[in-house]
C-alpha cells in the first residue's frame, strides 16, 4: 500500500466550495482506506495500492463532478514525491518564513521550450525553478498575494493545470503521506 496526497486545484479559495466531510467520504468511497484531509483547502490523504497517479485523479474528479456536480482538477502525488518535493526544493535552507516559499504541482511536466521561455512579470523580485513537474517559487521581499506570478500566470505560460500551496501545507503533507 501507498499514501497519496491528492491536491485539488481552486477549492474553497472562490466559489468553488467543498466540504472535507464530503470530499473524506468521497475519496472513501472509491475505495481509498485512511483518508484524511488537510485544511479547508482541498488537500485529502489516503492509502492506496500503488496505482498511476493519472488514475487516482481522474478516479477523484469524476467522484467530485458525479456527487457535487463540480469540476475540479485532482493532482496526485505519493509519499515517495512528497518527500522528493521538500527535499529537492532549492529556497528551503534561505527562507524562514514559509509563506515566502511556495510550491506550484504540476498536471504535467511542461515542454521545454515553454519552462524556457517563462518569465517573471517585470518590475518583481520573484525567484523560481521548474523540476519536473512542480515549479518551486520563493518571493523573497513579499507574499504571493501581492504578485502576478501566480498559480494562473503559470498555467497560461506553462500550458498545464497547477495548483499552488505554501511551504508549511507542503511539509505537513509530506509529514501525513509518511506515516
Amino acid at each position: 500500500m501507498t499514501r497519496y496526497a491528492a491536491l485539488l486545484r481552486g477549492v474553497n479559495v472562490g466559489t468553488t466550495r467543498i466540504a472535507m466531510a464530503d470530499l473524506r467520504r468521497l475519496v472513501s468511497d472509491l475505495g481509498h482506506e485512511d483518508v484524511k484531509t488537510y485544511l479547508q483547502s482541498g488537500n485529502v490523504v489516503f492509502t492506496s495500492p500503488p496505482t498511476r497517479a493519472e488514475i487516482l485523479a481522474e478516479g477523484i474528479e469524476r467522484a467530485i463532478a458525479s456527487e457535487l456536480g463540480l469540476t475540479v482538477p485532482a493532482l496526485v502525488r505519493s509519499d515517495a514525491e512528497l518527500a522528493a518535493v521538500v527535499d529537492g526544493n532549492p529556497y528551503a535552507g534561505r527562507q524562514d518564513d514559509p509563506t515566502r516559499l511556495l510550491v506550484a504541482f504540476l498536471s504535467a511536466a511542461p515542454a521545454r521550450a515553454k519552462v524556457a521561455a517563462l518569465t517573471v512579470p517585470g518590475g518583481e523580485n520573484v525567484e523560481y525553478a521548474v523540476a519536473g513537474r512542480e515549479v518551486f517559487l520563493h518571493y523573497p521581499e513579499g507574499g504571493y498575494g501581492r504578485s502576478k506570478f501566480t498559480n494562473a500566470y503559470l498555467e497560461k505560460k506553462l500550458g498545464v493545470v497547477a495548483t499552488t500551496r505554501n511551504w508549511k501545507s507542503v511539509r505537513a503533507l509530506r509529514d501525513l503521506t509518511a506515516g
